[in-house]
């Protein structure tokens, strides 16, 4: 069900222009009279809850489309194609998040609020991978202090580490029995105020990161799989976001696409990989993803080429995001990290580590709760699983099987273009999409003109097919 936002008129003060001292110098941000100087931490809660799902769909909004979730309904599009593109607003809509989670972090140390530091730290990790899992270098040591207007860019690596300190100490402080005082249950729009919880996704968070050196010399399976096993143990614990001023971001999308202002077309890509094509099996999620279109089949649009119906706008020649779908519908909650993603990451980390039947058994599991989440029956979710191509036993398993799970269980998420790097987009059918601008898959992004033309700290960028230093 859709929730009440008890603070949204804090929200909108603070959604349109951050009213935090913190980032006033970075975004060089005028002095507003009708700003609240001095929010309560429960406020701060709330906003810098609401944010972080919302910049998740921000960027996911970039990145389906380097994995080919989405297609742009329009022939060469600049995502769809690999072109330099802009993502000023996305930039600055993760650094005025850290900026108020920043803020959020400084008052609770104030307060004495341990539980409020512990969450201010695992949304600054979950941000900070946002934002160099993108870009890589990035302004953080000097980006929230009021000393300089161009902040240097750390080292993407030394963030890295960051994050995991930022999620350790999370965990140190939401364990901590000394709080002044707890998490207001209102105000807290990802798990409600439970430190339980959030105690869960930073082991997640953390399970995420290391796993992501899979294909570098320091990484370290058991450290993964020691994060897994403090994490989530069901779907119950995901952290997701379901408040919204109207409703969920991608079912706006849907409703915009059928008013002709064109967007959420589902690429030929994802389409093919549920329908049999690629993988040689229908998966029952399809239907829980995509629309049909006019004639009652699922058709997916190639990425780079456009719309492929005889019409140039919508009339269901091809399948778009779905408002009914459980994770797309207009009281669908945002979803920044999952029960069923945890279990892929178990599962590749095991394999990775020579234990077979315990990958396997996290491998069956992760599927299983993605069918849940998905709402698929049962029924269908059990014929998926005992499938000749899924049910391949403990000893057949291969890093294969588990990326071409993880495809679908990532749906609409960050994390999915994490995964398509490190496993170098072997997906089944994976193709370049169509006139692209690289003649090798999209491995980072331009830094933003609007940081740019105000930091000349900002590096260049020659080559977006470059890797970033753990994508070896």
């Amino acid at each position: 069900m859709k929730k009440i936002f008890r603070y949204m008129f804090a929200l909108m003060l603070v959604g349109a222009v951050s009213t935090l001292q913190g980032c006033e110098d970075y975004f060089d941000l005028e002095d507003n009279p009708n700003l609240v100087n001095n929010p309560p931490l429960s406020t701060m809660l709330s906003t810098t809850t609401h944010k972080t799902a919302l910049n998740s769909y921000r960027v996911a909004n970039i990145t389906s489309y380097f994995v080919q979730y989405l297609a742009s309904p329009v022939a060469g599009g600049s995502t769809d194609t690999y072109q330099v593109t802009d993502y000023t607003s996305t930039w600055d809509a993760l650094y005025l998040a850290m900026a108020d989670i920043y803020d959020m972090k400084q008052e609770a140390m104030e307060q004495g609020a341990a539980s409020y530091v512990g969450v201010a730290n695992v949304l600054m990790a979950y941000h900070l991978s946002l934002v160099t899992d993108l870009w890589g270098d990035a302004p953080y040591s000097e980006a929230f202090v009021n000393t300089t207007l161009t902040p240097r860019f750390d080292n993407a690596s030394s963030l890295y580490d960051e994050t995991l300190v930022l999620l350790d100490e999370a965990i140190a402080a939401l364990s901590s029995t000394e709080s002044s005082f707890e998490l207001d249950t209102q105000s807290d729009l990802i798990h409600g105020g439970s430190k339980e919880k959030w105690i869960k996704t930073a082991y997640a968070l953390k399970a995420r990161q290391l796993n992501k050196l899979s294909g570098t010399a320091a990484y370290d399976p058991q450290a993964v799989l020691t994060a897994v096993e403090n994490s989530y143990t069901s779907n119950a614990d995901n952290a997701t976001m379901g408040v919204f001023t109207e409703r969920n971001p991608w079912a706006q999308t849907a409703i915009d696409n059928a008013d002709q202002l064109l967007g959420g077309w589902l690429s030929e890509q994802l389409i093919q990989h549920l329908n049999g094509t690629s993988n040689g099996i229908v998966d029952p999620r399809l239907e829980q993803i995509a629309d049909t279109t006019r004639t009652g089949t699922y058709v997916g649009t190639p990425n780079g080429t456009g719309n492929v119906g005889p019409a140039s706008s919508t009339v269901k020649d091809e399948s778009y995001i779905f408002l009914g779908s459980p994770l797309t519908g207009e009281d669908s909650p945002l979803i920044i990290v999952s029960y069923p993603e945890v279990k892929l990451i178990e599962a590749e980390a095991a394999l990775r580590a020579g234990q077979s039947q315990r990958a396997y058994d996290a491998y069956l599991e992760g599927i299983r709760a993605s069918m849940e989440l998905y709402e698929v029956s049962a029924a269908e979710a059990n014929e998926y699983l005992n499938s000749s191509l899924v049910a391949v036993g403990a000893q057949n398993l291969t890093l294969a099987d588990i990326f071409r799970e993880k495809y679908v269980v990532t749906y609409l998420n960050p994390e999915a273009w994490n995964d398509a790097r490190r496993f170098d987009y072997q997906y089944a059918g994976f193709t370049l999409p169509a006139n692209a601008d690289l003649s090798n898959f999209i491995r980072r992004v331009a830094y933003p003109s609007g940081e740019a033309s105000k930091n000349p700290n900002t590096p260049d960028v020659s080559n977006l097919a470059d890797p970033l230093w753990w994508d070896a």
